[in-house]
């Protein structure tokens, strides 16, 4: 079970404040770049598309956290937080980068115990973690679960279309494309730990295989293009 926090539970107002402030500071990311900001021609890393992310994988971690006992507040604020970063620090840094920024702005504009703030920030900077799920908290481990279900299902393959659009990629590609986002969801299966999060999945990877099933159907006998490498990050 997660730790329970029973004092200074978050607000409506006070999380509302939080997501202008995560918005805000994405959007200052990008602006502060004399470039145009890290990996910025691509349109999927603009400020609009990581905050849906971090919107996307907030709701799916706290509808985990709620079914399977972490601690609602403390997993929904990392989630919150845990991409902040993503746009002016490089990949491999960028968790500790969050965790860094969720703290300062947790100790200055919140009366939030220490107890609950050092949880939140472990989670943020511990998101990124490849190894096993069994081997972190439940607030943070219903985080990377969330971050992983992201980048599968509908949402992945659209994504993963859109990309090849924008690099001029044929619908000849696409099938394999399509393939690659339904690896990453059997990946997603065998990484998750909760049931709750195992059966989104499930569910999720069933959507892509159906859709991957009617493309090939349509483009059978098409010879496809050597296809990109790649990334979904």
């Amino acid at each position: 079970m997660g730790v329970e926090i029973a004092e200074s539970p978050v607000s409506g107002e006070e999380y509302q404040d939080m997501k202008r402030f995560v918005y805000d500071y994405l959007a200052a990311s990008i602006e502060s770049e004399e470039e145009g900001g890290r990996m910025r021609w691509y349109p999927w890393h603009s400020a609009e598309y990581r905050y849906n992310h971090i919107l996307n994988v907030t709701e799916l971690a706290a509808e985990i956290a709620e079914k399977e006992g972490a601690n609602v507040d403390v997993t929904r604020v990392a989630a919150l937080f845990h991409d902040i970063a993503k746009l002016e620090a490089d990949q491999d840094v960028h968790a500790e980068a969050g965790a860094r920024v969720a703290r300062k702005y947790l100790r200055s504009r919140t009366d939030y115990p220490e107890s609950f703030i050092t949880q939140v920030c472990n989670a943020v900077a511990e998101h990124s973690y490849e190894g096993d799920l069994a081997n972190v908290s439940l607030e943070t481990r219903c985080l990377m679960e969330a971050d992983l279900l992201d980048k599968v299902g509908a949402n992945g393959t659209t994504l993963m279309l859109l990309r090849m659009g924008y690099e001029s990629r044929t619908h000849m590609d696409a099938n394999e494309m399509v393939g690659r986002v339904l690896e990453r969801g059997e990946d997603a299966i065998s990484r998750v730990r909760s049931e709750t999060a195992e059966s989104m999945a499930h569910q999720r990877i069933k959507r892509v295989r159906w859709f991957k099933e009617w493309l090939e159907d349509e483009i059978a006998g098409m010879e496809p293009a050597e296809p990109a490498d790649f990334d979904l990050k």
